[in-house]
């Protein structure tokens, strides 16, 4: 049996003290908050509650399996989990209104065969078979197993060049190249193709390889935690105490401490010492064992508390695509601040339990974004509702109250060609990196597989 520190009680932080706790080891969190879930929080004000963090979840398989090796309860038992359907609905700036079904790439082509024209389902369709291939040659690598050594290449099937053009140096393929050469260009399909990779913090200089953001989304679905993302950080939490796991709030580790060149504690900001044979960290403070990778792009998010009851045909995600993309990509390559017109994902979930009752809607915002001290946010909020009712999204009239919150830096997943997270091992013998910005990277899956990855590393009691 070890005595493992784990830093952070966010959902990596819970997911691998839960994993680690089964397999026989004493285990400590260590949170400087007063509860846990880290940025999967809750805010609750006058009968509304909304998630803090994500307000969706992809490839709860993962959650699943965290369920299934941790005790004998199927995730379903733990939280009541929904899959999102219709899974999207996508207003753009010509006026077209396109509604995408879940988890149904013969659904998907035809609705943009209906929204764009004859033949668009089928080219994005190609795209997806090449994203396909992606997933299949980087799941383990990049989602599975510990960070290969070395740089990985794209494993994106590029199209052949035909005519003068094969004469030419190949140079970098992303994003850009894919929606230019093979989506035509087409402003509302190179949109929808973009707002996967931007939703996940990826600027537009994306390898080609984020195609997998989107084929994994179209393929294995979108899902819904009744009472919101939370309630999920709240049964990994409740595993966490039936495998007597301790949980320190309160508790700021100030530093990692080391004997013989191996990790052998932590010391608080108040100067106990606490003993161990292994820490995990999840904080990115460089004192702590690394540094946070990242875009350098944040993510503004508004909280409305609206009255009247939510329309029966709403859809529970709705992205507006910015006015003017040309503007937005410029904002976002070089993380500019704030842009005016901006994509916005807004979320509208059909759950009583986050208004105080049917005569009121809970809505969330949310802009992936540069983020800078001082931005008047407040405002913002303002010009993006104003920027949804040109869209035919007008929500003004109904709002009661917002909070607006901003987080000035997104973790992003590990693309092979791209940004790669820093390893779980750190060289420091003893002390290991979760979370988002460790491998394999950002969002709810990945944060619960760079726990899983750990673990495996460290083995059983």
């Amino acid at each position: 049996m070890a005595r493992i520190v784990i830093i952070g009680a966010g959902m990596a932080g819970l997911a691998a003290a839960s994993r680690l706790g089964t397999l026989g080891h004493r285990v400590t969190v260590c949170e400087a908050a007063g509860t846990y879930g880290g940025m999967v929080g809750r805010h609750e004000r006058d009968g509304f509650a909304f998630d803090t963090g994500p307000g969706l979840l992809n490839l709860p398989a993962v959650y699943r399996d965290l369920a299934l090796k941790t005790g004998k309860e199927p995730l379903e038992q733990l939280v009541d989990l929904v899959p999102v359907d219709p899974e999207s609905r996508h207003l753009f700036a010509d006026g077209t209104d396109l509604v995408l079904p879940n988890a149904s790439r013969g659904g998907v082509a035809k609705a943009l065969d209906a929204a764009f024209g004859a033949g668009s389902g089928e080219r994005w369709g190609e795209v997806m078979n090449r994203g396909r291939e992606v997933w299949e040659a980087t799941r383990r690598p990049l989602m599975e197993e510990p960070l290969p050594d070395g740089r990985l290449a794209d494993p994106y099937p590029r199209p052949p060049r035909r005519g003068p053009a094969r004469w030419l140096p190949r140079g970098d393929y992303g994003l850009e190249q894919v929606a230019r050469r093979e989506l035509g260009g087409h402003p509302g399909m190179t949109a929808l193709l973009t707002e996967y990779a931007t939703r996940f913090g990826l600027g537009p200089d994306a390898p080609a390889g984020a195609t997998v953001l989107a084929y994994m989304e179209q393929s294995f679905g979108v899902w819904y935690v009744r009472g919101g993302i939370r309630a999920l950080a709240a049964a990994v939490f409740r595993r966490c105490e039936q495998r007597r796991v301790e949980f320190r709030f309160g508790t700021r580790v100030a530093e990692v401490l080391t004997a013989g060149g191996r990790a052998c504690g932590v010391r608080t900001e108040e100067g106990e010492r606490i003993e161990a044979d292994l820490v995990l960290s999840s904080s990115a403070d460089p004192g702590l064992g690394w540094e946070k990778p990242g875009s350098g792009l944040g993510r503004v998010t508004v909280q409305l508390a609206l009255r009247g009851a939510r329309p029966e045909d709403t859809v529970h995600r709705t992205v507006v695509h910015a006015a003017d993309p040309a503007r937005e990509h410029d904002a976002l390559l070089h993380g500019e601040s704030v842009p005016e017109g901006p994509t916005v994902q807004v979320l509208r979930p059909d759950d009583p339990t986050l208004v105080p009752d049917a005569g009121h809607e809970a809505v969330t915002l949310t802009v992936t974004c540069g983020v800078r001290e001082g931005d008047d946010l407040d405002a913002y909020a303002g010009h993006l509702l104003d920027h949804l009712a040109k869209s035919g999204l007008d929500l003004r009239e109904r709002v009661l109250w917002r909070e607006v919150r901003a987080v000035p830096w997104v973790p992003v997943p590990s693309l092979a060609g791209g940004t790669l997270n820093p390893a779980n091992e750190t060289g420091i013998p003893g002390l290991y990196r979760i979370g988002g910005g460790a491998h394999p990277g950002g969002g709810l899956a990945r944060v619960g597989m760079s726990a899983s990855i750990t673990a495996g590393l460290i083995g059983p009691a």
